[in-house]
C-alpha cells in the first residue's frame, strides 16, 4: 500500500512540476507578448499623432531627415495621449523633448535602467511592483533618439491564474497519492487475503479451536499449503483428543482405588489415638499426599473434560450470588464483598465452570499463599471485575504468565506446593466465558488475581 502511494505521489509530483513549468511559462510569455504588442501599437499611434505619417527618405544630402521626424505644428502631447485607444494598461507615459507627459502613473515608479534602455532605442519590458501590485512595465521608442513611450500592464489576473493552477496541481497530486494508497490497500488486501485467512485459522487453532480449517485447498497457488496445514491441524486435533481421552480414562480408573485409599486413611485417622507415636507422623504425611492425589485426579478429570470437547451448558447466572456462595464456601468464612453497582449483574455462563474458577482461586490463596484476604465483585472492565486477594509473598513478574500453564509453578514466588493444574483450569474456564484473567500485586502485599467477564445489568 505504501509503495503504491509513494509511486502515485512521485508520478503526480513529476507531472505537476512539468505541467506547472510548461503552462506558467506559456501564460507568462503570452501575457508579456500581448503587453509588448499593445504598447508597441499605442506607440505607433502616438508617433502618427505627433509626427504625422512617415515621410519617404530623400536621396543624397537630405537622407538624414528620414530618421528624425519633426512634430506637427500645433500638436499637444497630452491631446495625443488622451486620444489613444483604451487598453488594459494601468498607466501611459511619454518622454518627449526632455519632458514627461503622463495620464496615469508616475515616471518615478519606473526603474531608471529600463528608461535608459528605451530612450536608447530598444524595446524593453520588466516585471515590477507599483504600490504593492505586480505590473509589467514596457518601454517602446517613438522614432527619435532620447524619446520613448511607456506603459505598465497589471499582472494580478495572471498571478491569480498561476496561483489557482498551483493549488489545483498540489490538490491533484495529493488526491492521486490518496487514490494510490486506496488502490494499494485494495491490491494488498486481494493479494494477502489467503494469508489473512491462514492467519485467522492459525490463531483459532492457537486459541484451542482445533477444528478450524482452511478452505483454500483448491487454490492453484496456496492449495498445497492449505492441505498441509489442514492435515497438521487434523493430526493435532486427533492427538489432543487421544491425550484427553487417555487422561480421562486414567483418572476414571484411579477413582476406585483412590476412594479405597481415602476410606482406609479416614479409618486409620479415626483410630489415630491407638497408633504408636512413631507412625503417627508418617500417617499424617500420607494423608496429605492422598489429599493432593485426590485433587490431582479431580483436576485431570476437569482438564480431560475440556480437552474432550465438553461444550457445557449456558444459563443466566447472577454473578454476585454465585461468587459469594462459591468464595465463602471454599474459604469456610465470609470473604466476599460485592459493590452495590454489581448486585444486579448477570451473565450467560456455565455455572459449574464459573464456580470452579472462584473455588480454585480461593483454594489457591488458602492453601499456598497464606490465606484469602478477600474476594471482591464490582462493575467495570468487560462488565464485571472479580478480584481474589491473598496474604502470600506475591508473584514475581516473570512468573505471572507461567502459573496459568499446566503444571506451572512460580519458581520465585514460593508457591512450590500444589499439582499446578488449578490455575490452568481457571484460565481455561475464564477463556471459555470470553473473559480475561491476570495477576498483579495487592496493595499492602500479596497477590491479586483479577478476572473480567462480559456481564450486563439484569
Amino acid at each position: 500500500m505504501l509503495a503504491y502511494g509513494l509511486l502515485a505521489l512521485g508520478l503526480s509530483t513529476v507531472l505537476a512540476i512539468v505541467t506547472w513549468s510548461v503552462v506558467s511559462d506559456y501564460l507568462t510569455s503570452q501575457r508579456t507578448s500581448s503587453a509588448v504588442v499593445v504598447t508597441s501599437d499605442n506607440a505607433a499611434a502616438l508617433r502618427y499623432g505627433l509626427f504625422g505619417p512617415p515621410q519617404p527618405c530623400r536621396p543624397a544630402r537630405e537622407r538624414a531627415e528620414c530618421g528624425s521626424p519633426t512634430l506637427l505644428p500645433g500638436v499637444q502631447a497630452m491631446d495625443v495621449l488622451n486620444s489613444l485607444p483604451s487598453t488594459d494598461a494601468a498607466a501611459s507615459m511619454l518622454y518627449l523633448e526632455d519632458h514627461w507627459y503622463s495620464l496615469t502613473g508616475q515616471p518615478s515608479d519606473l526603474p531608471p535602467d529600463l528608461i535608459q534602455t528605451a530612450l536608447a532605442g530598444s524595446v524593453v519590458q520588466r516585471r515590477i511592483a507599483v504600490n504593492g501590485q505586480p505590473v509589467l512595465a514596457v518601454g517602446v521608442p517613438i522614432g527619435r533618439q532620447g524619446e520613448a513611450f511607456f506603459e505598465w500592464h497589471p499582472l494580478e489576473s495572471l498571478d491569480n491564474t498561476l496561483r489557482t493552477l498551483k493549488i489545483t496541481l498540489i490538490v491533484a497530486a495529493i488526491a492521486t497519492a490518496l487514490i494510490g494508497l486506496a488502490v494499494g490497500r485494495l491490491a494488498s488486501t486481494l493479494a494477502l487475503r489467503p494469508l489473512a485467512e491462514l492467519t485467522r485459522v492459525a490463531d483459532a487453532v492457537a486459541r484451542g479451536k482445533l477444528d478450524a480449517r482452511l478452505e483454500a485447498e483448491n487454490d492453484p497457488h496456496l492449495g498445497g499449503l492449505a492441505r498441509s496445514f489442514n492435515q497438521t491441524a487434523a493430526d493435532l486435533e486427533r492427538r489432543v483428543a487421544v491425550d484427553a481421552r487417555f487422561a480421562g480414562d486414567v483418572s476414571h480408573e484411579l477413582r476406585t482405588p483412590l476412594m479405597t485409599m481415602l476410606n482406609s486413611m479416614q479409618l486409620i485417622q479415626n483410630h489415630r489415638a491407638e497408633l504408636p507415636s512413631v507412625v503417627r507422623e508418617p500417617v499424617e504425611l500420607l494423608g496429605d499426599d492422598l489429599d493432593r492425589f485426590r485433587r490431582l485426579v479431580i483436576d485431570l478429570l476437569e482438564i480431560s473434560r475440556d480437552d474432550g470437547g465438553d461444550r457445557g451448558s449456558r444459563e443466566i447466572v447472577r454473578i454476585a450470588d454465585l461468587v459469594r456462595a462459591a468464595g465463602d464456601a471454599t474459604a469456610g468464612r465470609e470473604v466476599t464483598t460485592v459493590e452495590p453497582d454489581a448486585e444486579g449483574l448477570i451473565l450467560q455462563a456455565d455455572k459449574r465452570r464459573l464456580e470452579r474458577v472462584i473455588a480454585n482461586l480461593v483454594e489457591n490463596a488458602e492453601d499456598h499463599a497464606g490465606g484469602c484476604k478477600g474476594v471482591g465483585v464490582e462493575a467495570g472492565g468487560l462488565g464485571v471485575i472479580i478480584t481474589v486477594d491473598d496474604a502470600g509473598p506475591g508473584i514475581a513478574v516473570e512468573d505471572r504468565s507461567r502459573i496459568f500453564e499446566r503444571f506451572g509453578r512460580g519458581e520465585t514466588s514460593g508457591r512450590g506446593r500444589g499439582v499446578g493444574l488449578g490455575l490452568a483450569i481457571v484460565a481455561r474456564h475464564v477463556q471459555w466465558h470470553h473473559g480475561t484473567i491476570q495477576v498483579t500485586d495487592r496493595p499492602g502485599g500479596g497477590a491479586r488475581f483479577i478476572v473480567e467477564l462480559p456481564a450486563k445489568i439484569s
